[in-house]
């Protein structure tokens, strides 16, 4: 998993409130395992119409966020069913960091797991970054993980509460099984411990 230091990049704005994980990835595209690919799907009903065309109102299809990597979003995004094909998508597409209010519970956790930061922020303050993400591509948001803190292009300055452990985590790209690698020696002499102690096992 890649490392999350520090982020300078393009905000898209997504006010909508209740943003699904089937309206991030419709249901069609999860039969793959595959965690690359699933970003040309991304929003894919509302990014393109029943003949494949962009639709050209939708923000990602906009030329100034085609290569957005934060989104800013309404209340209680990601809810819905719970599908790790969300944050897979999410990412593909080049997304790293979604700034909500809330966020489904399954989801968020999905996100760290994937290298990808959700930021919890007050209303008042979501408000002043999306109006941020509407200035388009010349408008490049900050966000730095090791001081939790979102910069607005403006300079203005939003800190964010993080779970430490999940914030060691994404600092040092560890997933699941990173963590697991960690423990590797220890795991190694427990076996060879074991290995001798019941060599019938």
């Amino acid at each position: 998993m890649d490392k999350f230091t520090t982020l300078t990049g393009i905000a898209a704005p997504m006010p909508l409130v209740n943003i699904d994980t089937d309206m991030i990835i419709p249901k069609q595209f999860l039969k793959t395992i595959q965690r690359s690919g699933l970003g040309v799907n991304l929003f894919d009903e509302m990014r393109y119409d029943r003949d494949g065309n962009e639709i050209p109102d939708f923000v990602l299809n906009q030329p100034a966020y085609r290569q957005a990597q934060i989104i800013v979003a309404g209340d209680n995004f990601g809810c819905g069913s719970s599908r790790e094909h969300a944050p897979w998508a999410l990412l593909d597409f080049g997304i790293r960091c979604v700034i909500s209010t809330s966020f489904a519970d399954i989801f968020f956790n999905n996100c760290f797991k994937n290298g990808i930061l959700p930021i919890v922020l007050p209303q008042d303050a979501v408000d002043v970054l999306m109006e941020d993400a509407r200035k388009g591509a010349n408008a490049r948001m900050t966000v730095d993980l090791e001081n939790q803190t979102v910069t607005s292009s403006d300079g203005v300055v939003f800190s964010f509460e993080m779970d430490p452990f999940r914030k060691h985590c994404l600092l040092h790209g560890l997933d699941d099984i990173g963590l697991t690698m960690e423990k590797a020696p220890r795991i190694e002499s427990f076996e060879t411990q074991m290995a001798q102690a019941r060599p019938w096992v």
